[in-house]
C-alpha cells in the first residue's frame, strides 16, 4: 500500500489491523523498552514550544490555535523565506508533533508552530517535513506530558478507529516518510518531524554550474562537484544539491540521479545519471569494483609509497575512528599512495576564500599533494586514515585538532601507534570518548582532497577534474 497515498486522501475505506493492536498492546506494558529508532534517538529533543508536546502537563488536549507561540518571543528569529539563501546555518530546531487537529499539513504546522505558510511550504519543498502514520515512543529524556500523549495516541481504543493502518505492524505503522505536497492530509493521531532551521549550503547560489560540466552523454553526466556542496542532499535539504543545480544549469526536464557520494568538503569527479535504469547500472559497477578513483590529497607531512591498511569501526557517526591492528567487526580501509610531493601551503587569499581552518597545525610553510588509488570506499576513509598515520589534511576541522593532540600527548588515540593498555573496559570506553571528544567540527566549505579522476570498465571512460582549489594561486 502506497503510504503516500494514504496520507494525502484521507486513509477512507481501510480497517485496523489486529497485529498492529497487539503490538501496541504490548508496547504500552513496557514503556521503557524502545520500539523504532526511525525517529526518535538520544540526540533529538522534543520542542516545548509544539501544539503536541507544550511545556506543561495537562489533563486536556489543547486547541491547535491557542498553542500557536510567537517566535521572537521564544528566542528564535522572525520567519520569512528560506530564499534567499543565508550564509551560515542557523542552530538546530525540530520539532515533533502529533496531529490534534486534522487537515492539510501546511496549515496544520503554521499555525501549530506559528511559522508564515510559506516559509513551511518552503521546508516541505527542501524536504525537511517527514510524517509517521502512529506516533514513535519518546525518548528517555521525554517529559510526562510528552509520554502521555504518546500513550493516548497509541491506546487500541484509539487506533481502531484508524483506518490507515490496516495490515501494518507497530513497526511499520512508525516508519517515517517525507510529506511531498502542502496540501496533503494529515490525520488525527499522525506524528509529524519538523525541521525548522534545515542545513544550507550558499554555494549552490555561488557556483557557474555550466562551467563545472565535464561532459554529457545519453546516460550520465559527469561533474566536477565544487567543495562547500552536497551532492544529493541532507535529511532535510534535497533542493540545495548538486544534482538540482546540475539538472538546471543544463536545462534538464528529468532530475539527475545519484549513483556515489563524495564529502560535502571535497571537490572533483561525480558521475551522474540521466535515467533510473543507468543509476542501478553504475552502482553494480560499483558493487562489482570496475570502478576506480584516484583522489589527490593535501597532507600536513609526507606520505610514502604504498599501501596503508586501517580497520574502521563500524559507526555512522563522524569521527570515524580507525585502528592499524585488526579488531573483530571492524571494516577494511586500504588505499594505495602513488605520488608524493611537496608543494607550497596555501596562502592566507585562498584559505580565506575556502573558509580554511586554522585547526592548530605548528607550521604552515610547506605541504604535501599524494596522489591516492582509493581501494575501499569507506565514509571519511582518506581523513581518517592520514590522520592517524600523523598526516592530517589541510583544513580538515574534524581530525587534525585530534592528530595535533596526538603529536603533542602520544597515547591518547586509544586505537593509535602509541596506544595505552588499559586495566579495564570501562577505562578504554573512557579513552575513546576523551580522543572523540578531541575532534572538531564538520569543515565548513573545503578541505585539502579532490577526487580528481574517476574511470571504469577498464579504463574504456575516464575523466579528471579541474585544478584543484589550493593550486587556484598559481593559475
Amino acid at each position: 500500500m502506497d503510504v503516500s497515498l494514504v496520507a494525502a486522501h484521507g486513509c477512507r475505506g481501510l480497517s485496523t489491523s489486529l497485529t498492529l493492536l497487539r503490538e501496541v498492546a504490548r508496547t504500552r506494558a513496557n514503556l521503557s523498552a524502545p520500539i523504532s529508532t526511525t525517529c526518535f534517538t538520544a540526540r533529538r529533543s522534543f520542542s516545548l514550544n509544539s501544539s503536541a508536546f507544550p511545556g506543561e502537563s495537562s489533563t486536556t488536549d489543547v486547541n491547535v490555535t491557542q498553542t500557536a507561540t510567537n517566535s521572537a518571543e521564544n528566542g528564535y528569529p522572525e520567519y520569512h523565506r528560506l530564499l534567499p539563501c543565508t550564509s551560515f546555518n542557523a542552530p538546530p530546531r525540530v520539532e515533533h508533533l502529533v496531529v490534534l487537529e486534522g487537515g492539510p499539513v501546511m496549515e496544520y504546522i503554521s499555525k501549530s508552530l506559528d511559522l508564515p505558510p510559506m516559509y513551511v511550504a518552503d521546508l516541505i519543498h527542501f524536504g525537511a517535513v517527514y510524517y509517521a502514520l502512529v506516533c514513535p515512543q519518546p525518548p528517555p529524556t521525554a517529559s510526562s506530558e510528552e509520554i502521555r500523549l504518546f500513550k493516548k495516541f497509541t491506546q487500541p481504543s484509539f487506533l481502531i478507529g484508524r483506518k490507515s493502518i490496516k495490515g501494518k505492524t507497530l513497526r511499520e505503522a512508525q516508519k517515517t516518510f517525507r510529506i511531498t505536497h502542502i496540501d496533503e492530509f494529515v490525520e488525527v493521531g499522525t506524528y509529524l518531524r519538523v525541521y525548522v532551521h534545515p542545513k544550507r549550503f550558499p554555494r549552490c547560489y555561488e557556483i557557474d554550474w555550466k562551467s563545472r560540466i565535464i561532459a554529457v552523454t545519453d546516460s550520465y553526466v559527469v561533474l566536477d562537484k565544487p567543495a562547500g556542496t552536497s551532492v544529493g542532499g541532507t535529511t532535510n535539504n534535497i533542493e540545495e544539491t548538486c544534482v538540482t543545480f546540475a539538472t538546471r544549469a543544463l536545462g534538464l526536464t528529468s532530475p539527475l540521479w545519484t549513483t556515489h557520494q563524495i564529502d560535502n568538503c571535497t571537490e572533483g569527479c561525480v558521475i551522474l545519471a540521466r535515467t533510473k535504469e543507468y543509476c542501478s547500472i553504475f552502482h553494480r559497477k560499483i558493487r562489482e569494483k570496475k570502478v576506480m578513483k584516484l583522489y589527490l590529497a593535501l597532507a600536513a607531512v609526507p606520505l610514502p609509497k604504498g599501501i596503508m591498511t586501517h580497520y574502521m569501526r563500524p559507526i555512522n557517526l563522524a569521527p570515524r575512528l580507525v585502528s592499524r591492528d585488526c579488531i573483530d567487526g571492524w571494516n577494511l580501509c586500504q588505499l594505495e599512495v602513488l605520488e608524493c610531493r611537496e608543494v607550497s601551503w596555501p596562502d592566507a587569499d585562498i584559505e580565506a576564500k575556502y573558509s580554511i581552518e586554522d585547526c592548530g597545525w605548528p607550521s604552515k610553510k610547506k605541504a604535501f599533494e599524494c596522489k591516492i588509488n582509493l581501494l575501499t570506499g569507506r565514509t571519511h576513509q582518506i581523513r581518517a586514515q592520514l590522520a592517524d598515520y600523523g598526516a592530517p589534511l589541510v583544513g580538515d576541522s574534524i581530525y587534525m585538532p585530534a592528530a595535533v593532540a596526538e603529536m603533542a600527548n602520544p597515547g591518547l588515540n586509544p586505537f593509535g601507534k602509541c596506544k595505552k593498555e588499559y586495566t579495564s573496559e570501562e577505562d578504554k570506553e573512557n579513552a575513546v570518548a576523551e580522543w572523540i571528544a578531541l575532534h572538531g567540527k564538520e569543515p565548513a566549505v573545503a578541505i585539502g582532497l579532490q577526487a580528481y579522476e574517476i574511470s571504469w570498465d577498464s579504463g574504456k571512460h575516464i575523466y579528471n577534474a579541474g585544478t584543484p582549489w589550493w593550486r587556484q594561486e598559481q593559475l
